[in-house]
């Protein structure tokens, strides 16, 4: 199974990702690792595609192998969902969109502001540019994860009832 991870900085979805993760024992993929290791051989100043084609090709070498992929992302275009589909189809594994948001917009800025990156060098967003960030609304299916108010451990028990379901 291919589940991919999709929302804005700042809503939980690494945090999410990573314990899901964790609990099925799955290879878990993030594209800010990817990108910001592209950033870190100094050959390119800006990564735009490069980190999700990078992340693209790791996910299906390792559906290959018959594992289950997490993909951490912040997915926000039809194009970066239909590459994930893509992925999916080519693996001939089932596809789980993950949308995580929080819907209380004081707790969703309070995180932006005050989270540290847990990547060397990576440069997070400001709540500006986290707010600014063309993120288009979903067409196809998906599960949507709220994490306003609730521990990463409700979210992932509620994401995991979903995915049995």
């Amino acid at each position: 199974m291919l589940i991919a991870f999709s929302g804005l900085p700042g809503t939980g979805k690494t945090s999410i990702a990573r314990e899901l993760a964790r609990r099925l024992r799955a290879a878990y993929l993030r594209v800010d690792t990817v990108e910001q290791a592209l950033r870190s051989c100094e050959t390119l100043d800006e990564v735009w595609a490069e980190g999700y084609e990078t992340i693209y090709r790791l996910a299906e070498d390792n559906l290959h192998l018959g594992l289950t992929v997490i993909a951490d992302s912040v997915n926000p275009i039809d194009i970066t969902r239909d590459a994930w589909a893509e992925v999916a189809r080519e693996a001939n594994v089932r596809l789980v969109n993950v949308e995580v948001i929080c819907s209380d917009e004081s707790e969703h800025r309070r995180r932006v502001e005050t989270r540290t990156a847990d990547i060397p060098d990576l440069v997070l967003p400001t709540w500006d540019k986290v707010k600014n960030r063309e993120y288009h609304s979903w067409s196809q299916p998906r599960i949507v994860i709220d994490t306003a108010g609730r521990s990463i451990g409700a979210c992932v028990d509620e994401l995991n009832s979903k995915l049995l379901a």
